[in-house]
């Protein structure tokens, strides 16, 4: 099988790449820039550059490869940065998203689209696939809004929505965990907040549930996450005290001591006995992914 990635070379693209060639499919990474992926000597690996908010690069992309399924990971994610460039954040997280479905469809492929907590409001916590979205942000509407049209997708179609990932990041920006050590390391103080509620995912977790869709051909809406309940402020803590790091240097805020163009939703964090049962997805707990974050092995 053939599998178009697009984000490849970010945080997440890495390791469903990484897993995927594991596996023993063909790969056809994309990204609007140069590859920074380290396997370009695998037989099944191919990349090529495609600014998916540009049709015709997709179209150009899609006739010359020809792919069986499209994992859509792609996205402008910084809630901030949506929220101060609507028009930026429309285009690729929606627009983008559209571009890939037209092409997508004349293929008839399968298309996974990575999707977020941030289309609830965060007003319950545990949400299951059914529940109604109500996004607080406009990153978490444009998100919303390019689910909506994958739903209506007229071939094998999946949403995996996530929360809060981390791991190493071997490609792709620091996550929460890279963060506090880095600024730990230097001796400066970090404020993380203490009255968000999440469910962290393991990065190498959530490869591994997005690649039981495409195995399964699982269609569907499919939240794939960690099972601990935590904030921000007590993974910041385990951080440290993992790293043997200064514990003292890290300082629990609230949302309100922040002024952030975006809104957060308070209390996310997701019911994952659906992914369970249908995708036989089983996440470590934090305190191991922690561990792995900063283990040698990748």
């Amino acid at each position: 099988m053939k599998v178009l990635i697009t984000g490849a070379n970010g945080f997440v693209g890495y390791y469903v790449t990484k897993l995927l060639l594991e596996k023993g499919y063909q790969v056809i990474a994309t990204g609007r820039g140069d590859c920074r992926l380290p396997f370009s000597k695998e037989h099944l690996f191919s990349y090529y550059q495609m600014d998916f908010t540009d049709a015709v690069s997709v179209k150009q992309v899609f006739e010359k490869t020809e792919p069986d399924a499209v994992i859509h990971s792609g996205a402008v994610s910084k809630p901030d940065e949506c929220e101060l460039n609507k028009e930026k954040a429309w285009n690729i997280n929606v627009q983008g998203t559209i571009n890939l479905l037209r092409e997508a469809e004349n293929l008839k492929s399968f298309f996974l689209f990575v999707s977020t907590d941030f289309v609830f409001d965060g007003e319950k916590g545990m949400y299951r696939e059914e529940d109604i979205p109500l996004p607080v942000n406009y990153y978490g509407e444009t998100k919303l809004a390019a689910e909506k049209e994958v739903l209506a997708y007229p071939y094998f179609w999946s949403i995996v929505r996530t929360v809060l990932v981390y791991g190493k990041p071997l490609t792709g920006r620091d996550n929460l965990l890279t963060i506090v050590k880095n600024k730990l390391e230097k001796g400066e103080e970090y404020s993380v907040v203490n009255d968000q509620v999440r469910t962290p995912t393991y990065v190498v977790d959530l490869a591994q549930g997005i690649f039981s869709v495409i195995e399964k051909k699982a269609e569907g809406i499919f939240h794939i996450s960690g099972e601990d309940v935590t904030t921000p402020y007590e993974m910041a803590c385990k951080t440290a005290v993992l790293l043997g790091l200064d514990v003292g240097l890290i300082k629990e805020v609230t949302a309100s001591s922040f002024s952030q163009p975006a809104m957060r939703p308070p209390k996310t964090g997701f019911n994952i006995q659906k992914a369970k049962s249908v995708l036989g997805y089983h996440p470590v707990s934090f305190d191991e992914g922690l561990r792995k974050t900063f283990s040698e092995k990748d």
